[in-house]
């Protein structure tokens, strides 16, 4: 799966446990075999670093509304064998458990 995906999957269960708040849009969707599928949309989750990164800020005292593993990416690098000879490493990819916030819970930086 991807981290769309893995994310998607949280978001549905989490509005249906009553952790996520619904936004009165509905999406459409259309299956492998063609038939329209309809979900509710949800309010939007992310990691602390991406609200962080996209001018947010957690509001102070909000705790996580959820905990999950998504994939990260190790950044690959080139070195060289003992012999001299160039070696490069490649970069991998692995399941890292994240802490993630509803967008009830940050608020815009103001400058």
């Amino acid at each position: 799966m991807t981290n769309e995906q893995i994310i998607f999957s949280a978001e549905q269960n989490l509005a249906k446990d009553g952790l996520l708040k619904y936004t009165g849009r509905v999406l459409q969707f259309q299956d492998v075999s063609g038939s329209i599928v309809e979900f509710k949309e949800t309010e939007q989750i992310h990691t602390f670093q991406y609200w962080k990164a996209n001018g947010y800020k957690v509001r102070k005292g909000e705790k996580a509304v959820a905990r999950f593993a998504i994939w990260k990416r190790t950044a690959g690098k080139e070195t060289k064998t003992p012999e001299g000879e160039p070696l490069i490493i490649p970069a991998k990819m692995f399941l890292k458990e994240s802490c993630f916030f509803s967008a009830s819970q940050v608020e815009k930086i103001t400058a």
